[in-house]
């Protein structure tokens, strides 16, 4: 069911709005995070800075345009159709995963090891184009699936997704520059959650922006030789056509491939949760433009340069509720393309603290989470605690392997078993981790066909699980058959514990059967249990 749209102040789409222009600030901020981000780790692991600033970071930025101008017009079709002025286009950005897992799975491997960033590049457009494929395939099952996963199971995997992938590791960076991250953090509390704002009269992103900033440069935390440096490598970069660069990438690629299907299986579950989310807020979009859009833009970007897939970004419920339309949108497309087109990212990186960006990325993180919560029914709400479980493990297990690899080495080598033994449950970690965006999803809907008592859908489930797992989609660092057919390989383990799951589903819908018993949700979710059997009977079959 479609939730009821917020009352329109009129029926004409405005292409600007006041409100956009604190939803500009925010959303243009977690994308300058993105590109910033990529931006160090890659120029900081020796590739040239040329390269990084000059060619990946404007066809970076074009992707974006071309998903931002997209959304605008899709959000511009709806509220011709509904007759409504309040219609807030989509978020556009990169897969926030995905920045990383090609950045350490792909390009630095290659790097390290050949000492070529034309290959190591070069792979990681390959790896992005079919990234941008399976989401053109997948367009055409979206509003499928979007009708057979329940609404509470998405919102539930976005609230993992928002909270642990997007907001964690910033609330760790601001307690870690408490002078620059404090008042923003505290500006964001009383200016977007309260309803009195501080200084009212500046829009709340860029009165972010100037104080963490200036918090930063007054304690030191940037300098202007940093600057200095970085202004070496402004100017102007237009896109470049880079299919020579892909078709090199395409004969060294295939052993890097088998980390793009999950996270285009991941990236297209994301769509999925963000669009519901966008729905659930009043404003109904088709999941197969949205997602060929999203494809299509992806497959775009890596022939001209960019190894990293876009992607319907989070936080559209946080950008309704201050107050925005199609405008942010547009204008951060824009922005996000002269970003690299005037080679602006890494003087931005030596302006901008991360420790001013990070508050943004906690509010969004925390206002995708809050709204899992308001929109799931009451007698649904322990799905959101189950589907946080595996991006909690997911974090984790980032950790544990940053830390080892920190200090020379990896788990591979100090063994599973001491780590254990030093309490860190690392097996179980690894293994709800791997493949978290899928888990989660999974592990949600268990639960709700469970609460909800449709064993037969549970049954489904778990079979789809235990087929997911014997080729290592979930539980598992990389996709692969067992090695042994034996209870010792986690395949085959997680092949058999699901495939019990399923066995008890199908044995509960058996019961159901044989007693009669139906259960039914009143409209405050009050659970009413009836049975075509004696009272006495329904209470042996549950003892």
């Amino acid at each position: 069911m479609t939730a009821a749209a917020p009352a329109a102040a009129g029926t004409q789409l405005k292409w600007w709005k006041k409100g956009d222009i604190a939803a500009f600030f925010a959303l243009f901020t977690n994308n300058l995070t993105n590109i910033i981000t990529f931006t160090a780790l890659l120029t900081m692991a020796g590739l040239p800075v040329d390269m990084v600033v000059g060619r990946i970071a404007p066809a970076f930025g074009l992707a974006i345009l071309i998903t931002s101008s997209m959304y605008v017009w899709f959000a511009r079709r709806l509220a011709a159709r509904e007759g409504r002025g309040d219609v807030v286009a989509l978020p556009s950005g990169p897969s926030a995963p995905s920045i990383f897992t090609v950045t350490f799975l792909v390009i630095l491997p290659v790097y390290s090891t050949t000492q070529d960033a034309e290959l190591a590049v070069g792979i990681g457009l390959v790896w992005g184009f079919l990234e941008g494929l399976i989401l053109v395939v997948g367009s055409f099952f979206g509003d499928l699936l979007r009708r057979a996963v329940p609404r509470s199971v998405l919102l539930a995997c976005l609230a993992g997704l928002g909270l642990l992938l997007l907001a964690m590791n910033p609330m760790l960076q601001s307690f870690q520059f408490p002078v620059v991250a404090f008042l923003v953090l505290v500006i964001v509390f009383i200016n977007w959650f309260g309803r009195s704002p501080f200084l009212g009269k500046v829009p709340t992103g860029l009165l972010l922006l100037i104080v963490g900033t200036a918090a930063a440069w007054a304690f030191g935390l940037q300098t202007p030789e940093a600057v200095q440096a970085a202004l070496v490598h402004a100017g102007w970069h237009p896109p470049q056509v880079s299919i020579g660069s892909f078709i090199d990438g395409i004969a060294h690629s295939a052993p890097f491939l088998a980390s793009a299907v999950p996270l285009a299986l991941a990236n297209y579950v994301f769509d999925l949760e963000n669009i519901e989310a966008a729905e659930a807020a009043g404003d109904h979009y088709s999941a197969r433009p949205v997602m060929l859009v999203n494809g299509g833009a992806t497959m775009v970007g890596a022939l001209m340069g960019n190894p990293y897939p876009v992607t319907v970004y989070i936080g559209h419920t946080a950008y309704k509720e201050m107050g925005a339309g199609i405008g942010y949108t547009m204008l951060n497309g824009i922005t996000m393309f002269a970003v690299g087109l005037f080679g602006m990212s890494a003087l931005l990186l030596s302006i901008v603290p991360m420790a001013a960006i990070a508050p943004i990325l906690i509010y969004i993180g925390i206002v995708t989470a809050a709204q899992s919560v308001r929109e799931t029914p009451k007698v649904e709400l322990p799905v959101i605690f189950v589907a946080l479980f595996p991006w909690i493990a997911n974090w984790a297990n980032s950790l544990v392997n940053n830390t080892l690899k920190a200090v020379g080495t990896n788990a591979g080598e100090v063994g599973a078993d001491a780590l254990n033994q030093a309490g860190t449950y690392f097996s179980g970690i690894a293994t709800l981790g791997n493949g978290a965006p899928l888990s989660s999803l999974l592990w949600g809907m268990i639960a709700i066909f469970a609460i909800r008592n449709k064993p037969l859908l549970g049954a489904i489930v778990g079979a789809l699980a235990a087929l997911l797992s014997l080729f290592g989609i979930i539980h598992a660092a990389k996709p692969s058959l067992p090695e042994a057919w034996a209870l010792s390989d986690a395949h085959v383990l997680f092949l058999v514990a699901y495939l019990m799951v399923a066995a008890l589903f199908v044995a509960k819908w058996v019961q159901d059967r044989i007693t009669g018993d139906t259960v039914t949700f009143g409209p405050n979710d009050e659970m009413t249990l009836s049975s075509a059997v004696s009272p006495s009977l329904i209470q042996s079959t549950k003892g």
